[in-house]
């Protein structure tokens, strides 16, 4: 196997656990990669701020610690600078990276990425793809023109409860699909204290809801057609955040044969932080013939404590377990889509799969328009007095 060199561009929550007591979900994933036999190379995590790097080591520092894995990892800005387009060097330097991981907030995706396509790189980002369907359409033109794979990091195709669904849709145990019904929120931490600097450049359905979009096109193969979107501006407002408290967003699909179904999703991000898990999540689906019900945040343990609230951990998506060794190891859904498209980098670079059977398979670029173009249209749906909003993706 030859050596494969990441860079990773942001060095927040996501990527390494910055500003939490865990380490994020890509920082493990390239891990485990590591510990599977896969021949890792230098690993390079730029960010913005050279003021956060200190931190950012220290994390790398307890990483190998705790997990007695050896990574290659740089950090940069390397001093205090504070400059937005340190990947840019990042993404040139030789030995050249065989893929980027792009981990930055929603509106600057789409610079990074082309950036990341122009230089011939493959590219996993985190969702949404962009915010912008003319964003998205030129990222798949260049991918394409290119021949670069470009992916998504939709990890809840990974649920095995998701996978379930799927599987029981696709027989059609529940008969033809009538209505899906989602809620989906996370506490008021998230946009006013880990991702405050953005968060009034977002709102919760393109950053958390767009997760329930995408897994609705994974289970039905479904186009959707139009979409409404109520929304409350309340308690961020007032401390200072221009976004919305919660939004209720309504999309019409429409399977390839051409029955039609209706999802409505149910979204906020101002929790209380007592809350027994960072995201509550739950999904209904209603058929002619029966009803697929999946509670997402109870998975079945309950921590409660003197010292704390009760806790619903998630075993499920990225989770640390303590191996025979006593050193941590990391399982869950997060990490088996990281680990993926590692793989698929590796593979394509031993000619053992090719682009056309992962654009067949994956979450790319053309897969990730389909929830930008309703996102998109959630927004201008908000902005226009709630109206419904049709969707072409031609």
């Amino acid at each position: 196997m030859s050596v494969v060199n990441i860079v990773v561009i942001g060095t927040g929550m996501y990527s390494t656990g910055r500003g939490t007591n865990s380490f994020g979900t890509i920082l493990p994933a390239i891990g485990e990669w590591k510990r599977s036999g896969a021949n890792v190379g230098k690993v390079k995590f730029v960010g913005s701020n050279g003021n956060n790097t200190p931190a950012v080591l220290e994390k790398f520092k307890q990483f190998e610690q705790e997990t007695g894995i050896t990574l290659g990892i740089e950090v940069f800005p390397a001093d205090k600078r504070k400059n937005s387009t340190e990947y840019k060097t990042c993404i040139t330097d030789i030995p050249k990276p065989a893929c980027a991981i792009v981990v930055v907030p929603d509106h600057l995706h789409y610079e990074v990425i082309k950036d990341c396509l122009l230089n011939d790189l493959p590219v996993l980002v985190v969702k949404p793809l962009t915010p912008l369907v003319s964003e998205a359409k030129n990222l798949i033109r260049i991918a394409n023109e290119r021949k670069i794979y470009g992916a998504v990091e939709f990890h809840k195709r990974w649920d095995k409860a998701n996978l379930l669904i799927k599987d029981a849709i696709s027989k059609k145990r529940i008969g033809e699909l009538l209505y899906i019904w989602v809620e989906y929120s996370q506490r008021k931490s998230i946009p006013t204290e880990i991702f405050r600097d953005w968060s009034s450049r977002s709102n919760i359905l393109q950053y958390l809801g767009v997760h329930y979009i995408d897994i609705v096109l994974f289970y039905t193969g479904a186009k959707p057609l139009r979409v409404m979107a109520i929304g409350q501006k309340n308690w961020l407002f007032k401390q200072g955040i221009d976004t919305w408290d919660a939004i209720q967003c309504t999309i019409e699909w429409e399977i390839p044969k051409g029955a039609r179904f209706v999802q409505t999703i149910l979204t906020n991000w101002i929790d209380p932080e007592t809350t027994s898990a960072m995201s509550d999540q739950k999904i209904n689906i209603i058929g002619t013939e029966g009803r697929l019900e999946s509670n997402q945040k109870s998975r079945g343990i309950k921590i409660i404590s003197d010292d704390k609230c009760m806790e619903e951990p998630n075993p499920d998506f990225c989770m640390s377990y303590n191996n025979e060794n006593g050193s941590k190891e990391w399982r869950g859904y997060g990490i088996e889509s990281v680990v993926n498209f590692l793989n698929d980098v590796s593979s394509l670079n031993q000619r053992q799969t090719t682009l056309k059977s992962l654009n067949c398979t994956r979450p790319v670029f053309s897969v990730g328009l389909v929830s930008t173009a309703v996102i998109e249209a959630a927004a201008k749906s908000l902005n226009d007095a709630s109206s419904w909003k049709e969707i072409s993706l031609d």
